[in-house]
């Protein structure tokens, strides 16, 4: 062989592209807003068609003991994080309802752009502040290791401003396409990006309020506007699937579907479970309550893992995880490595991923915050609600939550003890019947508070990156600090005659 053909030929080996086989894992995160565990067929839905998702769910596995966060900012707070919201740092070292995410926390993105990833944000952040305007530029996507971001600050409550990277490209964009945007964008990047490990993450707009559909499914399912748009980002999670098989990319891509939180029941008749035509929230099937509750039906999540050949195909997975276990096991699976200068609550769950389900750490604990506290612990099939008055006053504006029905925002004068297994709707206290479960659960609360926090008190490893005189010994939620009532207006002196 020629002796300058055969170093070229080494030169082209070492240079050439991976292939799929060889390089890490691609990641594909669908994160949709308000979507009710029971929302999609699969997960028992009656009405919403969901044929992409149920496929998914056939040809790999359902996580039916998953929990995301009661909100919205929060939720994607942990999803980003791998950490209670509680403990993270914010802007200022406040706590706000919805986490201003300080800049020195390390998301996901940043941890895979260590291994030579692409990284793109196609939807909504909401960890730049809770506005479609007064946002924090410099904690937008693309300051928080995205190198590509097409959505909006935050939620569409009224109306969505929309960027591209730090551009704002459209005010008061047409929300009926939006889903169909976010997922033509996503697909781009997957052509632009097929060669190289890419990590593509969709937040959805959607289902959250307020509600919209293209043309093509407006009007079309039986769940109404609702269902009309389940329908459509079911039909979009498939185009990308698509977009994974033409490029040959199946064998080596995890593609996660989740929601926040639970469903949006005052967005239905009532405030009752989502199942009627004109309700314009979700349903949480048989878990209790919904959005705004740290009852199983506000962060217990319809959750969808597909991974040919890397997941076990039509499989169940009801383990303990959550949001929170995302970053380290993605981490993992990209070969980096999660911080290791602070703390992170989520833990690696490669296992589960793969159906090892024996290798579930057994005394795994879910901590359940309701923005500024700790209100359950669960362990196993146990879970613990924490005494707590029906109006906790340090919940300011949220002293009475008007989300939910009146009837699952009550006084716990004593723990309330649920056996989740026996008693899925959580109406039945059985703390008498197991003293020393209650003692067990009621000391994980009180490590949690120790490490974490709760409202009157801050965690020993809570964090707080800006300069400060002193470590507070409460955390400051300006947001939810009691409301002032209005003064009432002088009456006007009558004039003398």
């Amino acid at each position: 062989m020629n002796r300058a053909f055969y170093f070229l030929l080494i030169f082209a080996c070492l240079t050439s592209p991976l292939t799929s086989a060889e390089r890490p894992p691609n990641f594909v995160l669908i994160f949709v807003d308000d979507l009710g565990y029971a929302d999609l067929a699969c997960f028992g839905s009656p009405d919403i068609r969901t044929p992409r998702l149920d496929q998914l769910a056939a040809e790999g596995m359902k996580f039916t003991s998953f929990y995301a966060q009661p909100i919205c900012g929060p939720s994607r707070a942990a999803l980003m994080t791998g950490c209670h919201p509680l403990r993270l740092a914010e802007k200022g070292n406040i706590k706000e309802i919805h986490p201003v995410l300080h800049s020195k926390e390390i998301t996901i993105a940043e941890i895979l752009k260590t291994k030579g990833y692409a990284t793109g944000c196609f939807g909504k952040w909401d960890l730049a502040r809770h506005s479609q305007t007064d946002y924090v530029p410099n904690l937008m996507p693309n300051h928080q290791g995205f190198d590509t971001f097409f959505g909006t600050p935050t939620s569409n409550d009224r109306l969505v401003n929309l960027f591209r990277n730090e551009e704002l490209i459209e005010k008061n964009t047409d929300m009926s396409v939006l889903t169909q945007r976010y997922t033509d964008e996503a697909i781009q990047f997957i052509d632009d990006h097929h060669e190289e490990p890419f990590f593509v993450y969709v937040p959805h707009t959607m289902p959250h309020t307020r509600l919209d559909a293209s043309a093509d499914f407006k009007g079309k399912s039986k769940r109404g506007l609702y269902g009309d748009v389940v329908e459509e980002i079911d039909f979009s999670a498939g185009r990308i699937i698509d977009t994974l098989k033409k490029h040959e990319l199946t064998d080596n891509t995890y593609f996660l579907f989740t929601s926040d939180n639970g469903p949006w029941l005052s967005k239905n008749k009532n405030h009752e479970d989502g199942h009627l035509p004109g309700d314009q929230g979700g349903s949480a099937g048989n878990w209790r309550s919904g959005k705004v509750s740290t009852w199983e039906g506000g962060v217990r999540v319809p959750t969808i893992l597909w991974a040919p050949g890397k997941v076990p195909a039509g499989t169940e997975c009801d383990k303990l995880a959550a949001t929170i276990d995302i970053l380290p096991t993605f981490a993992k699976l990209a070969g980096a490595e999660a911080p290791t200068d602070r703390v992170i609550d989520g833990e690696d769950i490669q296992h589960l991923f793969a159906g090892n389900f024996e290798k579930a750490t057994k005394d795994k604990v879910f901590r359940y915050y309701f923005l500024n506290t700790l209100q359950a612990v669960r362990q196993e099939k146990w879970k613990l609600h924490l005494p707590r008055p029906a109006r906790p006053s340090w919940l300011g504006g949220f002293t009475n939550n008007r989300h939910i029905a009146p009837g699952d925002w009550i006084e716990m004068k004593t723990p309330f003890l649920v056996d989740l297994e026996a008693d899925p709707g959580e109406t039945k206290n059985v703390a008498t019947e197991n003293p020393m479960v209650v003692a067990h659960l009621l000391e994980l609360a009180e490590d949690a508070r120790v490490d974490i926090g709760d409202y009157n008190r801050v965690g020993e490893n809570m964090r707080f990156f800006d300069p400060m005189e002193k470590r507070p010994e409460k955390p400051n939620f300006p947001s939810l600090r009691p409301r002032k009532p209005k003064a009432k207006p002088k009456a006007k002196a009558k004039a003398k005659k």
